[in-house]
Formats: structure tokens, sequence, C-alpha cells
């Protein structure tokens, strides 16, 4: 397999435009999410139309060791990674106390564990071979507090402050890190979490195909944080983190709000 990308959380909004947007340019795929009928789907759309090989993984990287036991079935086929996109993720919408602590805790070891298990263990991978590039999808999220989306917004945190140290400990092995942090993206995602309805999904958002080309096109030149928006970017490095913290709680709740 030339070129060969592992996609998590592919049958779907961006992993599925992660995948399309990788076969046009001529790589072959490995599609990993629970939903296994609509990897196969995506499979055949894709193998007819670009002539690529995809391998389809059904896997809950959520449950415990589900990380684990992906990278055992891909280790399984023979093939090297030189493209690793952690898209997996979810949230979930209400107060952290109200909220089943089993959904939290889930989200967790879907929105980190997963994603830390995958960067170690392929990251390790690609090292050893010389080179690979790794997009972890991140969220402006992870730039402020969240109240009403606490635990997610926390995980997006980790995922930027986490992967911008890996990137820097691997560059100068040959293995870049990305992060991809858009807003509002139309997918699954706001229906998943429960969020419709709120002023954060009114306004509307980017499509997924847009969102994926700049966020691989970013990881492909090698760039550390990729924002989909130019005005987003200014925001969040220019105005958020100068504001009062109580005054950026009260921002997002807002935006959270029903």
């Amino acid at each position: 397999m030339p070129n060969t990308a592992l996609i998590t959380g592919a049958s779907s909004g961006l992993g599925a435009e992660f995948a399309r947007y990788h076969a046009r340019r001529g790589g072959d795929l490995i599609i990993t999410a629970r939903r296994k009928e609509a990897l196969e789907a995506l499979k055949a759309e894709i193998e007819e139309r670009d002539g690529v090989t995809v391998h389809v993984i059904s896997c809950d990287l959520g449950a415990p060791g589900g990380a684990e036991r992906l990278y055992d079935e891909v280790k399984a086929l023979g093939e090297r990674i030189e493209v690793l996109i952690n898209n997996a993720g979810f949230g979930g919408h209400g107060l952290h106390t109200e909220r089943p602590l089993e959904a939290e805790l889930k989200m967790i070891e879907l929105n980190v564990t997963a994603l830390v298990t995958l960067t170690h263990k392929i990251g390790a991978d690609m090292v050893a071979a010389g080179g690979g590039r790794i997009l972890q999808v991140g969220s402006t999220a992870g730039f402020m507090p969240g109240p009403q989306q606490a635990v997610y917004f926390a995980t997006k945190a980790f995922v930027g402050s986490y992967s911008q140290a890996i990137d820097h400990e691997l560059r100068k092995k040959g293995v870049t890190v990305t992060v991809l942090a858009p807003g509002y993206v139309e997918t699954e995602f706001a229906k998943t979490a429960d969020l419709e309805g709120t002023g954060l999904v009114k306004g509307g958002g980017k499509s997924a195909a847009s969102v994926a080309k700049i966020g691989y096109d970013g990881m492909r030149r090698g760039e550390l944080v990729v924002f989909n928006e130019g005005r987003l970017k200014f925001l969040l490095g220019w105005v958020t983190p100068f504001l009062p913290r109580r005054a950026v709680l009260k921002m997002v709740d807002g935006m959270q709000t029903k």
C-alpha cells in the first residue's frame, strides 16, 4: 500500500471526508469506526471512484482496550501507516454532575486515551520507518473552558497540548504532528452531543469537506496548529486570552444554553 492512511471515526462527517480526500490523492486507506455498514459503503464508493485499496476495521475505540485491539488488527494487515488521522471523538451537552458519569468517562476514553494510545504506538512505528504524519482533530473548544460541555472542552485542551509537545519530540525524527482546531462543523456531532437548539449551532457551521481539506493540507505542510477560519485564529490568539476568565466562562455558557 503506497501512502496508506489510518483514519478513525471514518463512518461519517470529517472522518469520511478525510478518507475521500486522501483517496483522491492516490492514497490507500484503513478506515475504522463502530458502524461497519457505513464503512463498507464508504469503501465501495472510494474504491470504485479512485481505484485505491480500502481496508475496513469495525472497532469501538471508546471501549477499554479498543485502541490496542485496533492497533493489533492494523499490524496484522502487514501494512506501513504513513498517515494517522485521529478523528474519532464525541461531546455531550449538560451540567457535568447531571450527566451520567459513565458517558463522561467514555468520552475521555475515546477523545484522549484512544488518541494517546494510537499516537504512541503508530508514532513509534513511524519513527522506526523514518517518517510519517499525524493529524489530531482537536477543536477551538480546546482553547477555553466549556460550561455545559466541561469534559469535552477539557479533552480537546489535552489534545492540543499533548499533540504540540509530541510534534516537538518527533519532528527531528521525521514525524510531524498537526492539530486541526475547527469551529462548528456541520456533521452529526451536534445531534449526538445534544447541542441542537444552542446558540453555537443556530449560526450554522462550515462543511465537513472544506474543513477536512484544510486540516489535511496543513498536515501535509507539517503545520503545528491549523484553524479553518482566520477569524477564529485571531479571536483565540489575540482576544480570548486577555479577557477575564469569568467573562469567558459566561460567554461559552451562553453559547451552549438552549
